[in-house]
């Protein structure tokens, strides 16, 4: 269980760092953890969409979406809360990032292109998940 909350915190800070190093190039450097903890919500909410896409494909469920339906708000506040304590309550990902900032400079390479495959793992399955349920007549499941 430690070794997954550890590699949680550290894919927020490969983000937290990438995040900070586009905003010192481009001059802002305000809010970082927000955006960051932003970014973490929405890879956390493409994984979510991306199961429910693959349990539509494969019930064959057709169902319409909106923002106030309960079944879609609750768990993207669900995931907030989730992040809130454990990345912003009292700032515990501070001492995370003091310690991998301590990382050699090839364990944080290594780690890093770790984190980057996961993001394109992500992006690729929602792509993907996207693509099946465009394959499949829905007027014949209503």
């Amino acid at each position: 269980m430690k070794f997954i909350k550890k590699s949680y915190y550290y894919f927020f800070y490969k983000i937290y760092r990438s995040i900070e190093y586009t905003s010192k190039s481009f001059g802002g450097e305000t809010l970082i953890s927000s955006k960051a903890g932003l970014v973490m919500l929405a890879l956390e909410a493409w994984v979510l969409f991306s199961f429910v896409a693959y349990y539509r494909i494969y019930t064959k469920t057709s169902m319409q979406l909106s923002i106030s339906m309960p079944i879609v708000y609750i768990p993207l506040i669900l995931l907030f809360v989730f992040n809130y304590f454990t990345l912003d309550y009292k700032g515990k990902w501070k001492q995370y990032n003091t310690e991998f900032a301590n990382y050699s400079k090839k364990k944080n390479r290594i780690a890093g292109w770790i984190v980057f495959g996961i993001i394109l793992l992500i992006i690729s399955n929602l792509i993907y998940a996207l693509y099946l349920m465009s394959q499949i007549d829905w007027s014949q499941y209503r």
